[in-house]
């Protein structure tokens, strides 16, 4: 019979993705589980950093506006972010926050909408989704209302007063993924309009907007993207919505922002979803990580990252028997995105002792342990091995020690 370590080594010799680890700055006997939290820093972010600071800012001083092309940059990235998620040029915008973004695709939305007062999302759902939606609401005085259900009672309560529907593609927390075509073509049968937030899709599985007839998508920068601790995110507008309202109408959405004129005119394509002046510095490395990205087939980065979970999954089941971990991800690999998430009564204590055996992964309220699977710089070889420090945690009760159960800030 062959042995584990011999199946793995076979599967790391003969990975298509295996010269992407040494792009990354990653020191020797680290295993980073936390890639969908943050992304690991690509080598070539550090030199592009440098340039952009002591060249462009240093020496190039405003004119690297121009020189730099800094002015571009919101349209340039998101034109390479589109290529990852199944859009045309011109669809998307890298600017601002998730979080911002959410609020600019809900106003676009519902401006398009007359007549329909409720944005539904699924209970569950990232907390910021919810938070937005929230402030919307709470803004119109009542016009707008801000509803979530169950998440499988979603489809079903698509009537005609739903304006809009928030859905994440895969939750944050279990890794579920839906199937972005099949709701699509139910909102739209209701005349809803559908938002994707893709924080947990892009760069890690394949995404095709366009293909499944989506709306708006929004996404984050710092996670498989791997564009640093709060990059830029990303916005997404079919091109039919393109004249929609754009809420936040910042000089940088205006048709002719340096005209200086008082009175708002948006920009005619997808441009006017611009608010502010764009954060360079954050642009600068976030560029870097996406053009690490798009050098990979999103095909192999999703086929590994299946592969990577099946075997963390199967390693995982004598901790579950004698342990007491419970997969809370899909089985099914074709229904969940690339990270694993197991419940534990100790969740969040073993997660800071795993920490101390240089296995980082994260912890989500009230009792997960999430482990990200970045296919281009995990290793199969690591699986084995993290679950195996997680192992020697689990027979030495060494999780259970005063400093591991102090709740930290950030989680």
């Amino acid at each position: 019979m062959t042995s584990l370590a011999h199946q793995v080594a076979v599967l790391d010799a003969n990975d298509p993705l295996r010269e992407f680890r040494d792009q990354f700055q990653l020191r020797d006997g680290l295993i980073y589980l936390d890639g969908n939290s943050l992304g690991a820093l690509p080598k070539a972010t550090m030199a592009a950093m440098q340039d952009a600071v002591g060249e462009q800012w240093g020496e190039g001083l405003i004119t690297s506006w121009l020189g730099a092309d800094w002015v571009n940059s919101p349209r340039r990235i998101g034109d390479k972010i589109a290529a990852l998620i199944g859009a045309n040029p011109g669809e998307v915008i890298a600017a601002d926050s998730t979080s911002v973004n959410i609020f600019k695709a809900l106003g676009a939305a519902l401006s398009l909408q007359s007549g329909r007062s409720v944005i539904l999302t699924e209970e569950g759902n990232f907390p910021t989704d919810h938070y937005m939606m929230q402030g919307l609401e709470r803004l119109s005085g009542g016009g707008v209302r801000s509803l979530a259900v169950p998440a499988g009672d979603v489809l079903g309560r698509l009537e005609d007063d739903v304006a809009v529907l928030l859905l994440t593609q895969v939750h944050y927390k279990t890794g579920a993924m839906r199937d972005m075509a099949a709701v699509n073509a139910a909102a739209h049968k209701h005349g809803v309009l559908v938002i994707w937030d893709l924080s947990h899709s892009t760069g890690a599985i394949e995404v095709d907007l366009n293909g499944s007839g989506a709306d708006f998508a929004i996404g984050c920068g710092y996670k498989f993207l791997n564009g640093g601790p709060g990059a830029p995110a990303y916005m997404y507008v079919a091109q039919r919505h393109q004249h929609a309202d754009a809420v936040l109408a910042g000089w940088f959405g205006h048709a002719r922002p340096f005209a200086f004129e008082e009175q708002y005119d948006a920009a005619s394509g997808v441009e006017r979803f611009l608010c502010g002046t764009p954060p360079v510095l954050g642009m600068v490395a976030l560029e870097a990580g996406v053009d690490l990205i798009t050098q990979a087939d999103m095909r192999d980065v999703r086929a590994k990252s299946v592969k990577l979970a099946e075997l963390l999954i199967a390693q995982m089941q004598p901790l579950c028997t004698q342990y007491g971990f419970e997969l809370v991800s899909p089985q099914n690999r074709k229904e969940s995105g690339s990270h694993v998430s197991f419940a534990h009564p100790n969740a969040y204590a073993i997660a800071q002792a795993l920490k101390t055996r240089d296995v980082i992964g994260d912890f989500r309220a009230p009792d997960v342990l999430r482990l990200g699977l970045t296919p281009l710089y995990l290793r199969y070889a690591d699986i084995v091995e993290a679950v195996h420090r997680l192992s020697e945690i689990c027979v030495t009760r060494s999780w259970d020690r005063p400093e591991f159960h102090a709740m930290s800030a950030v989680t």
